[in-house]
């Protein structure tokens, strides 16, 4: 697939920009802060209706207007294998601050914005991107998250059910906190089973869906590692879920119980599973089902509501999960260099590609995760790539080994401050960004 045309209409510091594409190779050159970083931005909200540098779609919108509408015309060709024609949708989704984003699809009535995801796929290279391996948690949950959904546009709902529930049960465990603090007395919890059990729902299938991911990605991070690196060190990724420690907390007859089955491309399958030193291409055990992790779920919120209500918040859940970044047998935070770091973030980003591109290289076995490899992996489903001013960031090896390694892609377009930061490797067509403006060179 491939971005035919981007709209943007108050979109960031654009009243109105025009911007045609095409398949291959294009560089958006210009000075920082001339709007180059607002044009990827806007292909990959399509792609996952979130910003790679703004957490509030607040930010997108022009100062002074109400809302901004992004609009992309996206061509999926023909693919022989499948028998599949050639389709183009104009995808036109508006973004209004305090209210819910509508989208529409070939000029049609406008639906949820949700309801675009999955006719474009992107995978964005950025600097924030070095944040996955030596910033908090919530990144590396995010880029799970964004992946899966990616991968499976369905659980884009599931993961809002989640947020849902969660605060409303956080706002309960709160007023509960508060309540005993205040020496009020018990607080009424009648309904926080209720909220238990929706927890329990959308949370188990958002681990069952990470684990999955985790389990697929494995092999393409250890491989385009070694790729980028030049083989310094084995990269490892793995799950750390909070219902292992959850569950060895004693229960009200001083019992315990074993943890979930966390899987890591090192196919361990015991909780904690995926230890340093572990073969990152063995082939991975099943993947719980669904209903394993939400009976767990249920039993670990059970056993922590004394703390939870102490504390006021939710304790367990994958709003508190981690993705662990192993190198060489050592956490990758703390331990790995800056070009290292750098290195396992590209690799990252590669076996998001590769992933989205090919698929697993063998399907996580769980009768619980099957649907989640449905997408017709050979109909064109090959993301754009976005390089966002990341090869000024890159040593010289690492710059030339990336520029070999997205050359062949279906469309890679790239934002450089001056020609010189775009490897000869992806010479292809200029677009330059000046105040705003946009003009094709070559």
């Amino acid at each position: 697939m491939y971005v035919a045309h981007l709209s943007l209409t108050d979109f960031r510091s654009y009243p109105h920009v025009e911007l045609p594409l095409e398949p291959g190779i294009t560089a958006l050159v210009g000075p920082n802060g001339q709007g180059k970083t607002n044009l990827v931005e806007a292909i990959g909200y399509v792609a996952t209706l979130g910003s790679h540098r703004v957490p509030s779609d607040a930010a997108l919108v022009r100062a002074g207007a109400s809302r901004a509408v992004v609009r992309t015309r996206i061509v999926r060709e023909a693919d022989a294998a499948t028998g599949a024609s050639e389709r183009t949708s104009l995808v036109e989704i508006e973004v209004t601050p305090g209210k819910a984003n509508r989208a529409r699809v070939n000029g049609g009535a406008p639906g949820r914005a949700r309801d675009v995801l999955g006719l474009l796929r992107t995978v964005l290279f950025a600097p924030e991107d070095l944040a996955l391996v030596k910033g908090d948690p919530d990144g590396r949950r995010r880029f799970l998250d964004e992946l899966a959904v990616l991968v499976t546009p369905r659980l884009a709902g599931v993961l809002a059910d989640y947020d849902r529930v969660l605060r409303q049960r956080s706002a309960l465990l709160k007023s509960a906190a508060q309540a005993v603090r205040g020496s009020r007395g018990s607080a009424d919890l009648r309904t926080l089973d209720v909220w238990d059990a929706k927890l329990a729902q959308a949370g188990a299938q958002v681990i069952v869906a990470r684990l999955a991911i985790v389990a697929a990605m494995g092999p393409h991070v250890a491989r385009a590692y070694e790729q980028v690196s030049s083989g310094q060190g084995a990269a490892v990724v793995t799950y750390r879920s909070t219902l292992d420690a959850a569950l060895e907390e004693p229960d009200a007859r001083g019992g315990r119980s074993a943890g979930p089955q966390t899987v890591g491309p090192s196919g361990a399958g015991a909780p904690g599973a995926g230890a340093p030193g572990a073969d990152p291409l063995a082939s991975s055990t099943p993947v719980p089902t669904p209903e394993l992790v939400e009976a767990q779920l249920l039993e670990a919120m059970g056993r922590l509501r004394p703390k939870e209500i102490e504390r006021g918040v939710c304790l367990v859940g994958p709003h508190r999960d981690d993705l662990v970044l192993t190198l060489g047998g050592l956490p990758a935070k703390g331990y790995a260099s800056h070009g290292e770091s750098w290195s396992f973030a590209l690799a990252l980003r590669l076996a998001s590609y590769t992933l989205l591109t090919q698929g697993p290289d063998e399907t996580p076995s769980s009768t619980g995760v099957d649907n989640l490899w449905t997408t017709g992996w050979g109909d064109d489903g090959e993301p754009v790539l976005l390089l966002d001013d990341v090869f000024a960031e890159l040593d010289t090896k690492r710059r030339n080994r990336l520029a070999e390694l997205v050359a062949p892609a279906r469309q890679v377009i790239i934002t450089a401050a001056v020609p010189g930061d775009v490897p000869e490797q992806l010479a292809g067509a200029r677009v330059d960004v000046m105040a705003g403006e946009v003009s094709r060179v070559l």
